[in-house]
């Protein structure tokens, strides 16, 4: 017992000071605060985490693959501003429009058709009789016009491949023939009527060809000379007609004649002659005695 005892009390004595230690640390925060409580801090209850949510966009207009860029449509091809631009074909021109051919032909134009358009210069009109255009009626100055117009593209290298009579857009070969014949770059045309040839290329493309001509193109379906009307035959003067009494007066002579004495004999001789075979006699003997009578 006795080797025990400071053994014990050591014990004692170490559990005596950890407590005390473990005493005096907690004592500031359970002392009493002399300051005015503080409300306690309510912490927000912690949500469990969500996906997060992407606003919807709207469709872009813009596409994913670009499309290639259209090719803008060409403009048709003005031909009086060509002319116009050449020089020396205003009445040509006023022509066109009059006739309202250009626009025929700026529709032609339009859906890719190919023209060849023989255009004659102001001289060219000038050369012409005063009054021919006046006197022509507006579907004889259409058909006119359009007789300069072949319905393709001929180069001046290919006029030689035409086969006469070349077509226009006139109504047709018959009334409206037109020759074209060639010599080198040389093209003569002829009507019928007129023989020119061309002059200068004024345009040219792979639609359009406009070439140069130095005289009118008359067809002979519109100038070609009609016959004259033959004259009328020459009329008969009608007999006159004799009066009732001049008829009347005849009518007796003669009457007076067949009653009268020298008559009578001279037919009763003629009878008698005939019957005996002198028929010549009687005859002469007749006459005579009408030629005594009248």
């Amino acid at each position: 017992m006795t080797k025990q005892s400071p053994i014990i009390s050591l014990s004692f004595l170490l559990l005596f000071l950890f407590s005390f230690t473990i005493t005096y640390a907690q004592s500031p925060a359970q002392a009493p605060s002399a300051q005015a409580p503080t409300k306690p801090v309510v912490q927000p209850p912690v949500q469990p985490p969500t996906q997060a949510v992407t606003p919807v966009q709207a469709p872009s207009e813009v596409p994913l693959v670009q499309a290639p860029p259209r090719k803008a449509k060409p403009e048709p091809t003005n031909v009086t501003k060509i002319l116009d631009k050449a020089g020396g074909f205003s009445v040509f021109i006023r022509i066109l429009r009059s006739t309202q051919v250009i626009n025929q032909i700026e529709n032609q134009l339009n859906v890719s058709n190919s023209l060849t358009i023989l255009a004659p210069t102001n001289g060219a009109f000038s050369g012409l009789k005063p009054g021919t255009l006046n006197s022509l009626s507006t579907e004889q100055k259409v058909q006119l016009v359009q007789y300069h117009i072949l319905p393709s593209f001929v180069s001046l290298s290919n006029f030689q491949t035409l086969s006469n009579p070349v077509r226009t857009q006139a109504s047709n070969t018959d009334e409206y023939p037109l020759n074209i014949t060639t010599q080198g770059n040389w093209v003569n045309i002829s009507t019928g009527l007129v023989n020119t040839s061309i002059s200068g290329t004024v345009y040219a493309d792979s639609q359009l060809a406009i070439y140069k001509v130095d005289r009118v193109l008359l067809p002979l379906g519109i100038f070609a000379p009609r016959p004259k009307a033959p004259a009328p035959a020459p009329t008969l003067a009608k007999p006159k007609k004799e009066s009732s009494t001049s008829s009347s007066s005849s009518l007796s002579s003669s009457s007076s004649t067949l009653d009268s004495p020298v008559a009578a004999v001279d037919a009763s001789a003629a009878i008698s002659l005939a019957r005996t075979g002198m028929v010549g006699l009687a005859v002469v003997l007749a006459v005579f005695s009408v030629g005594t009578v009248w």
